[in-house]
């Protein structure tokens, strides 16, 4: 166990649910309450300065159904952390955007794909979706073939936007490097 799990558990005691290490990574699990504390924590006191990601997991059947996992780092690579969440549907994530504003299109994503809401975050909004989009992507109801919408496709048969352009293609070309864009007049 590192050091900054030893750390962790002395500190938060009971809001930290678990803690595991896998192939030299260290995981810990925190109660949904105690997120907060322990990510400032883990910025302010362990160094953690470096969010690299968040994401979220669908575990569907099981209460609570959601789980929010923060890759933290230090900007040097000395040392990593993996934070998780349980998050039951009807309940709010703490935002992190005033601990690394990175934290700001990762909680979007998570948001749009899973529809897990981010308490205090400032442009809580789709990312990826388009606005009034009714479903959640990622979620492991929301089938692989997707699900039938109203917006008009995007494919069509008329005249091609760049066509009469600076650039031009050439479809009919042998291989794809022929067939790349290239300047007017360029061979």
């Amino acid at each position: 166990m590192s050091t900054h799990v030893t750390k962790l558990q002395e500190v938060f005691g009971d809001g930290i649910l678990s803690q595991h290490e896998f192939r030299g990574e260290q995981t810990v699990v925190v109660a949904l309450a105690q997120l907060k504390e322990v990510m400032a924590y883990c910025k302010d006191s362990l160094g953690f300065d470096f969010l690299i990601d968040i994401c979220s997991v669908d575990h569907e059947s099981v209460h609570p159904r959601f789980e929010v996992v923060y890759e933290l780092a230090s900007v040097d690579d000395s040392q990593h952390l993996r934070v998780k969440a349980p998050v039951a549907e009807d309940e709010d994530v703490p935002t992190v955007i005033d601990l690394w504003k990175t934290a700001d299109w990762h909680e979007r994503e998570v948001y749009d794909m899973m529809g897990i809401k981010f308490s205090d975050h400032p442009n809580l909004k789709r990312i990826l979706m388009w606005e009034g989009y009714p479903y959640h992507p990622l979620r492991k109801e929301f089938p692989l073939a997707g699900k039938p919408t109203e917006m008009p496709d995007v494919a069509f048969t008329g005249v091609a936007p760049m066509e009469g352009g600076p650039f031009v293609t050439s479809s009919s070309a042998k291989d794809t490097v022929a067939g790349e864009p290239r300047a007017k007049g360029e061979s």
